[in-house]
């Protein structure tokens, strides 16, 4: 039974990774996503990592992948002009793929496993703590410099994200609060002297 679970976890999530990629609807793109981080959780699951699993369900599919259909759906993209020039660049983009592919192919075709590399691997938690309290021990106590590195190039990351899709639209009318603290108030409002009977 476990067997065949970590088959059909792994299956939907090279599947769901696949489709990700290749579906031409963004939504379609976020939901084949969340596919694949349900499935990398139910292999975390069947590796003893329930932690990792249920932050992976949380974290990713309660807040990155729901933020990314609102954020697809809510941006003006116009989808037509995205496939033309996927069209326009698909020869360079064949080209760069095939590189790695190569590349790949060298390194794995060279790859020679160790006797003691199973052993290297093993995360060094002890057996008689529970899986949280190992991960907190292995995160903020051995590994606490590399983890705050992550955190600043994801801050940095962010940072770039919101610099690149920020648009300032000449036909929208925007608020701006400094003009309106540092206005005069005796050219803000004007008084007409209007007659009876005239109208303005």
């Amino acid at each position: 039974m476990i067997a065949f679970a970590f088959y059909l976890f792994a299956i939907c999530a090279c599947v769901a990774g696949f489709m990700t990629v290749m579906s031409r609807n963004p939504v379609h793109s976020v939901l084949w996503l969340i596919l694949a981080f349900f499935s990398a959780a139910g292999l975390f699951v069947l590796q003893g990592a329930e932690f990792v699993a249920m932050l992976l369900v949380v974290v990713y599919v309660g807040a990155v992948a729901v933020l990314f259909v609102f954020v697809v759906m809510m941006l003006d993209v116009d989808f037509a002009r995205l496939r033309g020039e996927l069209a326009r660049y698909l020869p360079l983009g064949l080209i760069i793929a095939c590189v790695l592919l190569a590349q790949l192919w060298i390194a794995f075709s060279g790859w020679t496993s160790s006797e003691q590399a199973e052993g290297l691997r093993a995360a060094p938690v002890i057996e008689s703590v529970q899986n949280t309290h190992g991960l907190g021990m292995l995160i903020y106590d051995r590994y606490i410099l590399p983890f705050q590195i992550a955190g600043l190039i994801l801050l940095v990351a962010m940072i770039g994200a919101i610099v690149l899709t920020m648009r300032h639209r000449k036909d929208v009318k925007r608020q701006n609060v400094l003009e309106q603290m540092w206005r005069d108030p005796a050219k803000a409002m004007e008084l007409k002297d209007v007659k009876p009977g005239q109208g303005l």
